[in-house]
């Protein structure tokens, strides 16, 4: 049983002001394995003068130092790999395979951020004027649970390479993975102030960094309803803001498609980290002329994904993080049968002999319009929608007929053809017959879901500021 009662602020672990405290639940048991105290606004300013003091000299650093900073983040936290892997299992029930990526992703995802540093033109001449880019100040950081490590490490290299220090206030449903990235920052043995970490809810601690007025920028991940009130929040001191919020991503079957190659790029989509990701494909797009044998495929390979506990290696769908997720995820499942779709496979209630846990169907609905609540809300869990289209026009039509434009997924034999598709949807992202993990190219998305790119040299910019001399 873990209690873990301090945040790292200043270089140093220090006892929490506030005292509200959190249960920690096993996902996969709903048993209690900790708690964590939350802090509160007076935790949050510590943190925040620490930043802005750090910042004063950290500013003025050179490239190459930083770079040197991010090599030893770098060290430190993939020195404990085997230990955030653990954490991410235990706390929010990610399949091992998928913590081990995730905890891989953000070691590579902290080195990408160093190599793009020389890709930053800090100081050029544009005409008669010497334009030179400087970091915008302390980084306010709003990390999400269902990949804390990821969130924390991207944004956090991203923020120290252009030169700014930070204050992160991870979900409190996430602090026993925190807690080992705090013991990893400590290790690292930083300059005092880089990086300050607070545990604590988003309208206690969240709302003070989006107010705040020594917090130049804001760095969100998670919904799209709370991004709108953080950018509405930060209006009042025109903060810099990076969005990256929800999803309903399509994932267009094209009528070349190989289906031995396109079934299991779909449900490794679909149901990727138990479908808790926001660019999760949920809306399968398939040509009514093959739509009985797609659906019939789908439903027979269904069957042989595992639903079991996270920490078996051959898990692909775990529990989902809480008992709240489980049954908002369970009305959506009642809710698409109420508006008339019918499941192909999965459907209500748990999965047989994992009663204990917040455990899903993995669940595959056909005949769905694009005008269905499950069609066109974010789940959040191993739900899927199939969706029928006449021609690749419509099909194109339907993957943009949404709120949102986070990533998108296209599986056809044709390249070029592929390709054409891709580019007409409007998204953030498009992976074409395989995910693709690209560290370097920008990550963000379009319409409602997000404002603003990371990952690389784009991630870098997103933290500094133009300044012409002439």
């Amino acid at each position: 049983m873990k209690h873990i009662t301090q945040h790292y602020i200043g270089g140093k672990f220090v006892d929490s002001v506030g005292q509200e405290k959190f249960d920690l639940v096993n996902p996969a048991t709903n048993e209690l394995i900790g708690s964590v105290l939350l802090g509160n606004e007076e935790d949050t300013r510590q943190a925040i003068a620490a930043a802005k003091d750090a910042f004063r000299t950290y500013s003025l650093t050179t490239p190459a130092e930083r770079a040197g900073f991010l090599q030893r983040f770098h060290d430190a936290v993939a020195a404990r790999a085997d230990e955030h892997v653990q954490a991410l299992v235990q706390e929010y029930g990610g399949p091992v395979q998928m913590a081990q990526f995730l905890v891989k992703a953000s070691c590579d995802a902290i080195l990408s951020v160093k190599e793009s540093l020389k890709d930053v033109p800090f100081k050029k001449m544009v005409g008669q004027a010497e334009v030179s880019l400087h970091p915008v100040g302390v980084a306010g950081h709003i990390t999400p649970w269902n990949a804390n490590i990821m969130y924390f490490c991207n944004k956090a290299a991203a923020a120290l390479a252009a030169g700014c220090t930070v204050v992160t206030k991870p979900s409190e449903m996430s602090a026993l993975q925190t807690q080992v990235l705090m013991e990893c920052v400590d290790a690292a043995g930083l300059p005092d102030g880089l990086i300050n970490i607070v545990n604590g809810r988003g309208d206690v601690v969240g709302v003070e960094l989006t107010t705040n007025p020594d917090v130049a920028k804001i760095s969100f991940t998670g919904s799209t309803a709370v991004g709108k009130s953080i950018a509405a929040r930060g209006a009042d001191t025109l903060k810099r803001v990076t969005l990256e919020l929800g999803g309903k991503s399509a994932h267009i079957v094209l009528e070349d498609a190989d289906l031995n190659k396109a079934l299991p790029f779909i449900l490794q989509s679909g149901f990727m980290n138990s479908g808790q990701a926001c660019i999760a494909g949920t809306r399968i797009l398939v040509p009514e002329s093959r739509y009985d044998e797609i659906t019939t495929a789908l439903k027979q390979a269904v069957e042989h994904i595992k639903v079991g506990l996270p920490q078996e290696a051959d898990t692909a769908v775990g529990p989902l993080v809480s008992r709240t997720q489980f049954k908002r995820v369970q009305g959506y499942i009642e809710t698409g049968i109420q508006e008339g779709a019918e499941i192909l496979a999965g459907g209500p209630g748990y999965p047989a002999g994992l009663e204990g846990g917040n455990f899903v169907k993995p669940t595959i609905f056909i005949n769905v319009t694009n005008d269905m609540s499950i069609a066109r809300e974010e789940i959040f869990g191993p739900v899927l929608c199939v969706i029928a289209y006449k021609d690749e026009q419509e099909a194109i039509a339907i993957a943009n007929d949404s709120p949102y434009g986070l990533a998108g997924y296209v599986s056809g034999e044709d390249a070029a053809r592929a390709k054409r598709v891709a580019e007409q949807m409007q998204t953030g992202a498009v992976s074409i017959n395989a995910f693709a993990h690209t560290p370097f190219a920008p990550f963000g998305g379009v319409k409602q879901s997000g404002i603003g790119r990371e990952n690389g040299p784009y991630g870098i910019q997103s933290y500094l500021e133009y300044k012409t001399i002439a």
